[in-house]
């Protein structure tokens, strides 16, 4: 895939349709930029339905402490 796009007067970008639909990107979904080197990086933010029970039947033993990190 490899659509461009192009930043407007109003710093506005418009996402190419075949990269909303390939990643299932609708109207007023939240994202985050990440700067990433030259670049920056589009991620959507999960909503707190995504989330739910995301982490049932993880094992939280061995994880690190605030105690460790110094």
């Amino acid at each position: 895939m490899s659509d461009a796009a192009v930043l407007s007067s109003k710093f506005q970008i418009s996402i190419p349709k075949a990269v909303r639909t390939a990643r299932g990107w609708v109207a007023g979904q939240e994202f985050v930029f990440i700067p990433k080197g030259a670049g920056v990086m589009l991620v959507p933010v999960p909503t707190l339905e995504k989330l739910r029970g995301i982490a049932k039947g993880a094992d939280p033993t061995g994880y690190r402490d605030r105690r460790d990190r110094y």
